[in-house]
């Protein structure tokens, strides 16, 4: 994992374009936000510098455990914001995107964890039956060697002891024929399960995904705010899609993995750079480098972070 801090670039920001108003960020993380390979996120500094400015959030939903993202989000600056882990199976919230008579204590880490999945070890179980009752071959993530797990995913030790610390997901490598894989889908669907393709990995999760959890967030949001603000989506991979349909502004990132990437969406673009260089591409493709306006996004969020916790009981359980 790179530890370059974020580009000193943006000295002089200039305003975002189209409609005023609240803005959230919603992006994956391996393949767009970070390299598929190197796991560099150099070519974004300045734009999530530009939006720390402004106040926009940024929302990492990603298939990485909670784990993973607890240590990532201080290098990348989104320590003020939520996340998504494990392809929308877990949601963590700050302080400030709490409920103030529901979520009172927040854990060792500053954060309330909100689980949406099944857990791991039902799933771990599901798998065994099912291999057994097909007869298929696959390989999960918690059955491989440590350094199997390093070579697969490009991470350190460190990280990759931390990628197998799931708590409502399984990835695993599927050794079969793809044909097969019809077979283990339907029959974990009868579980409650379901099987959807990453950029190296093949994910088991429970009926949550990154859709569900993005549009549980957008919700929160809004009875945070009073306001339903406008959301943009970036993803590069089939367990994307979901994310993609449940917002305003998607962008397809040019994946490094052939993968089809088909959300239902009537307003969709797709990059033609990878990684972090389409993240780039996508957010200016969508909210410009406009320059002349005054910039009216900085007080968008300046008290979000210090007193908007949610105390009307009727806001509703979000």
């Amino acid at each position: 994992m790179s530890s370059t801090p974020l580009s000193p670039e943006c000295t002089r920001l200039p305003p975002l374009t189209g409609p005023e108003g609240p803005r959230l960020v919603f992006s994956d993380l391996d393949g767009s936000l970070l390299d598929h390979c190197r796991y560099d996120w150099a070519p974004a500094g300045p734009w999530l510098e530009r939006l720390d400015a402004l106040g926009v959030p940024v929302i990492p939903v990603t298939c990485k455990t909670r784990s993973e993202l607890l240590p990532l989000r201080h290098v990348l600056g989104l320590t003020q914001t939520p996340f998504v882990a494990e392809n929308g199976a877990v949601v963590g919230l700050p302080a400030a995107w709490c409920h103030a008579r529901r979520e009172r204590s927040t854990g060792p880490d500053g954060l309330v964890i909100k689980t949406f999945g099944v857990d791991i070890g039902l799933i771990r179980q599901r798998l065994a039956v099912w291999r057994a009752r097909l007869g298929v071959r696959f390989t999960t993530m918690s059955e491989m060697p440590l350094a199997a797990v390093i070579e697969l995913t490009g991470l350190d030790e460190q990280a990759a002891c931390l990628a197998r610390l799931r708590e409502g997901s399984e990835p695993l490598i599927w050794e079969d024929a793809p044909e097969r894989l019809t077979a283990l889908r339907e029959g974990l669907e009868g579980d409650g399960l379901r099987l959807v393709q990453g950029g190296r990995f093949w994910h088991v999760t429970g009926g949550a995904d990154k859709g569900h959890a993005v549009a549980w967030l957008v919700t929160r949001f809004a009875a945070l705010r009073g306001r339903r603000p406008l959301t943009l989506g970036l993803g590069d991979g089939p367990n994307d899609v979901t994310l993609l349909e449940a917002v305003d502004q998607p962008v397809v990132i040019r994946g490094c993995h052939g993968h089809r990437v088909a959300p239902d969406q009537p307003a969709l673009y797709r990059t033609t750079a990878a990684g972090p260089a389409g993240w780039v591409e996508g957010l200016a493709h969508w909210w410009g480098d406009g320059v002349g306006r005054r910039v009216t996004e900085g007080a968008i969020m300046s008290d979000f972070h210090q007193n908007s916790l949610i105390t009307d009981d009727n806001a509703g359980e979000v």
